[in-house]
């Protein structure tokens, strides 16, 4: 039988190109593949997102990287009070498309009245006051006096640290009263993926 030293040299260097290209191909096609999968996770399960701020100091910090779980509210789910949320500014924080994307949490949604704030400096939802252990050590529930009721199908989202977030407060005399719709809510943070020393689930507060 014939081997490859058998081969004339010619023969020999077109088997080894041929080789070689099988195996590029082969590389070629996996980086398509896990290029492929990467989008697809990305565009309909989880999507990496960096905090670029300190509004939401000290649950998040500049630099985390956090994941976004882009499915949580797609079948018939719900953004709920207290849930950390990434959404796509457009129209409610900005007027013009093409609008950042923002992070932050939860306090009210469809229906309810959220108010700044009772006696005790204290946030109320439907007249309860919120126990908000997450906020910024020194920071006040809002410096900001507001008196809402949440339109069905939008959100009244707040930073955790209040004394250096733009949120729903800044934008309450446009139109929406600084309200997000639902739809424009991207998914919910889940966890914090990065730096490891910071590695962690990003529990539902009490709301």
């Amino acid at each position: 039988m014939d081997t490859q030293t058998d081969l004339p040299e010619r023969d020999r260097v077109s088997t080894e190109r041929s080789r070689f290209g099988v195996r590029t191909h082969r590389y070629a096609l996996l980086f398509v593949a896990c290029a492929a999968a990467l989008f697809l996770v990305n565009t309909f399960l989880v999507q990496p997102f960096v905090i670029p701020s300190g509004s939401m100091e000290n649950t998040l910090l500049v630099g985390d990287r956090v994941l976004v779980n882009k499915l949580a509210y797609r079948f018939g789910g719900a953004p709920r009070r207290g849930d950390i949320v990434v959404f796509d500014g457009e129209g409610s924080f900005v007027q013009t498309s093409g609008g950042p994307d923002y992070i932050k949490r939860v306090i009210g949604v469809g229906g309810d009245r959220v108010t700044c704030c009772d006696k005790q400096g204290r946030i109320t939802v439907n007249g309860r006051p919120l126990t908000e252990s997450y906020l910024y050590p020194g920071d006040k529930p809002s410096r900001v006096p507001f008196d809402i009721e949440v339109p069905e199908g939008r959100l009244w989202v707040m930073g955790d640290h209040r004394d250096d977030s733009r949120d729903s407060r800044d934008h309450l005399g446009e139109p929406g009263g600084g309200t997000v719709p639902v739809g424009k809510v991207i998914g919910r943070a889940e966890r914090i993926v990065w730096p490891l020393s910071r590695w962690r689930y990003l529990d539902r507060a009490d709301g």
